[in-house]
């Protein structure tokens, strides 16, 4: 710049010797270069400021006779360079901010992909990538010690055939160490160009097993409450209730032998109405507990039987509705869907006071579906469970039917009623007609 101040001095002074060389303000057009190379390594601070030290180095020559400089010109042109120097240097200094902020975030990204990478290397958890082709594109050391080298092989090769992308989160397989694995699928947060996804699998083996123990313990103690059931039901029907009628079968007699009184005569007749209703109840609690014709009949004629006997028994009225082709279901099937209804039954009944209550059961083709409404009293299904037979009912309604893999769905409404809804896999044997529904 002092180079091109001088240059322009030196022409204004001698201008005999630019005459015709050099055209008029071409030396502070120049100024442009300096102007420009500082906008471009300073942005505005240091375009202005090349512009505001060429103007007081250009002070002097202003000051020069009119006939050895022309100031006119010089003012114009250094209008024009301001203007330039200003419009410059605001768009190299946006062009550097922009630039500053895309290095920032560049560099960012560069420290998270550079920090999964570590992660991606130092876990335990096998971790595969797959390309938009199912295929692996990379692999850590955990996923190669357990499936060898993977890179480039089709996902379908890894996994089995049997397995597709579309429902692997969440899903629980067991593999070639004999581990079982939950997967989770994601897509990578980086790499715009291609899609790609993460596979990681987490070893459940230990969860899997407690829950298989804790099954297996629930199976067995539901196995061993149905076996005491049987085998007392056998009992009291075999023994105790074969005694009570053998008794009024004696009390009868007694009560027709020759020389008893007639006073007692009838004392004999009422013990012995007392010996058949304890019989009565015997029956009734030995059906309670194992009802034969659940496993003579099947389970819409146990539950015809048990809904005529909850109705003769209580204020509400009970209704039974069978919809679909009624069939003989796995025992364990229909053992469990009785005792679901049982004891729906038994808490309509017992603590919600109803006055109506409806049994629907649905036979579709892979699960049975039923549903047991009463208009009762009804609870807060929110609330704290409260001790007692009513809660224990339903825990022991939902293990049945987890154990069955089923469901139960419980909804209740204060002052309304109580639904109990429960969805079991059928395992259908042979089908029988069904009964006209009772009420």
């Amino acid at each position: 710049m002092l180079a091109i101040v001088a240059l322009h001095y030196f022409l204004d002074v001698h201008p005999d010797l630019a005459s015709g060389v050099l055209p008029s303000g071409l030396p502070v057009a120049i100024l442009v270069v300096p102007i420009g190379y500082a906008a471009l390594r300073y942005g505005l601070p240091g375009s202005l400021g090349t512009t505001a030290w060429s103007l007081v180095l250009w002070l002097p020559d202003l000051l020069l006779p009119h006939s050895e400089g022309h100031p006119g010109d010089d003012l114009l042109n250094f209008a024009v360079i301001v203007v330039v120097a200003v419009v410059f240097g605001r768009r190299v200094e946006t062009e550097r901010t922009t630039q500053a902020r895309i290095d920032s975030t560049n560099a960012r990204a560069l420290a998270v992909e550079a920090g999964y990478h570590r992660l991606f290397e130092s876990t335990r958890s096998p971790i595969v990538v797959l390309d938009e082709d199912e295929r692996v594109s990379d692999a850590n050391p955990a996923a190669i010690a357990l499936f060898g080298p993977v890179t480039g092989q089709p996902l379908a090769r890894v996994l089995g055939p049997d397995v597709e992308s579309a429902d692997l989160s969440g899903r629980v397989l067991t593999l070639a160490n004999g581990h079982d694995y939950r997967l989770d699928l994601v897509d990578m947060p980086f790499d715009s160009d291609e899609r790609r996804r993460q596979l990681s699998f987490e070893d459940v083996t230990e969860e899997r097993s407690e829950e298989r123990r804790a099954r297996l313990f629930a199976r067995q103690i539901v196995d061993l409450e149905e076996d005491q059931r049987r085998r007392l039901a056998r009992e009291l029907h075999d023994e105790p209730l074969q005694l009570f009628l053998h008794l009024a079968r004696r009390l009868e007699l007694l009560a027709h032998h020759e020389g008893v009184t007639e006073k007692m005569a009838g004392e004999l007749e009422r013990t012995r109405n007392q010996a058949l209703e304890a019989a009565t109840r015997l029956r009734s609690l030995a059906r309670d507990l194992r009802p034969p014709a659940l496993d003579q009949l099947g389970l819409v004629p146990a539950l015809s039987s048990l809904v005529a006997e909850f109705d003769d028994q209580g204020e509400a009225t009970i209704g039974l509705a069978v919809h679909g082709g009624p069939a003989r279901l796995a025992p364990e099937v229909e053992l469990g869907a009785f005792r679901i209804v049982q004891e729906s039954l038994r808490n309509a009944q017992r603590h919600a006071g109803a006055h109506h209550v409806d049994v629907v059961l649905d036979f579709g083709e892979e699960d049975l579906h039923l549903r047991v409404v009463d208009d009762g009293r009804g609870f807060d299904p929110h609330a704290a469970p409260a001790t007692g037979g009513a809660s224990l009912g339903l825990v022991g309604m939902r293990e049945r039917a987890r154990l069955l893999g089923g469901v139960v769905v419980l909804r209740s409404t204060p002052g309304i009623g109580t639904v109990v809804e429960a969805t079991l896999p059928t395992g259908v044997r042979e089908p029988h007609p069904a009964p006209a529904p009772t009420r």
